[in-house]
């Protein structure tokens, strides 16, 4: 755990627009810096880095924060991760909370085995550039595969030497520590005898590096003709390398995927790296092992949608079709392209150009039940027990989609494709949920209770108004406004009458107060936390509250902050004064903006509570009822009242 004052310090020194224009070209625009989306492809910049705000906002992706979020978002760092890297920028050393003995030897450990990793990693590129033997055996079946020298450095391609210890005794003599080297799986250690013995001697070497860059493991193929040799050998399982848990190419590829919103999985290490030599960069592979969960959750990270690319030989679609449904369960996209007959990603990638292999993924990826409806095409011919087996695998993927709507979607798709009414199709999802005992109930209910459409609009509404609260709160909570209240006194003659004063106050003591007095929290859990922090932090640090929360290391927090605050200044992206359009400063009419927001919310939830007694008062026509229909009206006409006056 890194300690708190080590956070502080970094969060002090950081600065937003030195790191952000370590990745990105950035340019003056007023007070702020201007650039191209990272995370989109954009021609107009709508990318805004505030140095005074210490904050960014990326407007066409809709993602913003500060300097740690931007790491996260860009580099895909874990919260520590983004820490120790600008404190590696910025010269801050690290100090860390106080750990258990155990947890700490534990962590002495992966550390020492990623260094020891990272060792090797060069070494056996040295060996590849350098050495007679790697540049006669594998640089040049590296160049027959057509791989290019920024391909090989990229992807820090290399050779262990076909000697027994070449790389134990190299790490030793450099101070390298044998029991790291056993423990990676780097050497084996014989049995009644001292010497240790490479793993990889003799092969081609691909290294496994981690989401953040740092070298897991390797992957090691022979350039061998025996048979009893093993073709490709992977590192065993350590402390830091899990195959259940990696994806080769996940480094190389993670900003493509996020950019491109997609991820293409294929089987090998050449596929991938062929495939980027032909602009394909938003690839992983699952390294020759079947798709985990574990893996299929690392993509998450990055995009909702996957692209399974395989042999078509029937090895190649069982290998499609046994990730499908392990995909589907995590509430991802798939989709399906196989390659031509005796084709594969490496082969294709290498035989066509750029253009054709994008066109052939564009024509022939397509959704899974479109592809399980081509097998029984291929397979069934018209022969109907093997189209009701094709019709139940269909069913059995869906049952597997968490989201009710996609999971209708699906149904009706699957009811169109395969020529079967949907009625049997429902019907046969609902039996098959029932025999699985998976939310039977819940889903069983689509065969007989149709949808309604939801009220987006009242939704949208209701959450735009809280939005706005927390928008005002952020920018103005510490200003003081003055507002038009309603005063009720007796005049002259003692009848009570209504007029209207003006008072003064701090902004979020009126919107404090206002809600409280009306018994009302926010309904969004986000909101409703932040309007708590921020109420608190303005009565304990006033001006300084927003402060508090944007350098917070509740990073969704943050990020939150953040994006409400950018939103204000999109309309200053532009030159508007030079064209002679002046924005109008908001805080020039805020008592009004504030009372505007807070009436138009009351009115909100009154009609919601009419609307609630209206639909009680049909099932029990209840006196009571109807009166307090009566009066939530009279209130709505108050609150109208108040509002046209104010607008």
């Amino acid at each position: 755990m890194i300690k708190k004052t080590t956070i502080d310090q970094v969060y002090e020194s950081a600065r937003v627009e030195e790191v952000i224009g370590d990745f990105i070209s950035l340019k003056k625009s007023g007070t702020n810096y201007k650039g191209l989306s990272p995370f989109t492809k954009e021609k107009t910049p709508s990318f805004m880095v505030s140095p005074v705000k210490q904050i960014w906002k990326d407007f066409s992706s809709g993602k913003g924060g500060n300097v740690v979020a931007f790491l996260m978002e860009h580099e895909h760092f874990s919260y520590p991760e983004a820490i120790k890297y600008l404190a590696k920028k910025y010269s801050i050393e690290i100090e860390e909370s106080k750990q258990s003995e155990e947890n700490k030897k534990l962590n002495n450990q992966r550390e020492s085995m990623y260094l020891i990793s990272d060792y090797a990693c060069d070494f056996f590129q040295n060996c590849l550039i350098n050495s007679t033997e790697g540049k006669a055996l594998a640089l040049s079946y590296f160049k027959e595969r057509g791989f290019t020298d920024n391909s090989i450095k990229f992807f820090r391609l290399g050779y262990s030497p076909d000697i027994l210890d070449s790389l134990s005794k190299n790490a030793l003599k450099n101070g390298y520590n044998i029991d790291f080297l056993i423990s990676t799986g780097l050497v084996i250690a014989k049995d009644g005898s001292s010497r240790a013995i490479d793993r990889f001697r003799g092969r081609i070497i691909f290294p496994i590096r981690s989401m953040s860059g740092r070298v897991q493991g390797f992957g090691g193929r022979t350039l061998s003709n025996q048979k009893k040799t093993a073709k490709y050998i992977n590192s065993p399982e350590s402390e830091v390398y899990n195959k259940s848990k990696i994806l080769y190419g996940l480094f190389e590829s993670k900003k493509s995927i996020a950019k491109e919103d997609a991820c293409y999985i294929v089987e090998g290490y050449t596929d991938v790296i062929q495939l980027h030599q032909s602009g394909i960069t938003n690839v992983v592979s699952s390294s020759g092992t079947a798709l985990t969960s574990d893996q299929i959750r690392l993509i998450k990270r990055l995009t909702s949608n996957i692209i399974l690319l395989f042999d078509s030989d029937p090895a190649g679609i069982r290998a499609a079709l046994r990730g499908v449904d392990l995909i589907l369960e995590q509430g991802i996209n798939v989709r399906i392209c196989t390659f031509p007959s005796g084709e594969d990603p490496d082969s294709f990638a290498r035989n066509n150009s750029e253009h054709v292999i994008k066109k052939f993924l564009e024509d022939n990826t397509k959704d899974f039940i479109q592809f399980k409806a081509r097998l029984l095409s291929d397979n069934s011919k018209n022969d109907p027990i093997k189209k009701t087996q094709i019709v139940n695998e269909i069913i059995k993927s869906i049952s597997k989609i968490s989201d009710v709507i996609k999971q209708e979607y699906y149904l009706k798709s699957c009811s169109d494709i395969m020529g079967i009414s949907e009625q049997a199709v429902f019907t046969s999802f609902a039996q098959h949920n029932n025999k699985s005992k998976i939310n039977s109930s819940r889903r069983a209910s689509l065969v007989k209770v149709p949808k309604k459409d939801l009220d987006l609009n009242k939704i949208d509404s209701k959450y735009i108004l809280e939005k706005q609260i927390i928008s005002i709160l952020l920018q103005y909570g510490h200003l003081e406004a003055e507002y038009e209240e309603i005063v009720i006194k007796p005049d002259e003659k003692g009848e009570v009458i209504e007029s209207f004063e003006n008072i003064k106050s701090k902004v979020f003591e009126k919107i404090f107060l206002d809600l409280q007095q009306d018994e009302v929290e926010l309904a969004d859990p986000t909101f409703r936390n932040l309007f708590n922090k921020l109420i608190s932090a303005y009565q304990l640090k006033s001006d300084s509250a927003v402060n508090s929360l944007m350098f917070s290391d509740n990073h969704n927090l943050s990020s939150v902050v953040a994006d409400i605050i950018m939103e204000t200044e999109k309309y200053f992206l532009h030159s508007w004064d030079s064209k002679n359009i002046f924005v109008k400063d908001k805080t020039h009419d805020l008592g009004q903006l504030v009372c505007e927001t807070i009436l138009t919310l009351r009115k909100s939830l009154i009609n919601d509570k009419i609307n609630i007694l209206k639909s009680e008062l049909k099932k029990n026509n209840n006196k009571n009822l109807l009166e307090d229909i009566i009066n939530y009206n009279q209130l709505k006409k108050t609150v109208s009242k108040k509002l046209n006056r104010v607008l």
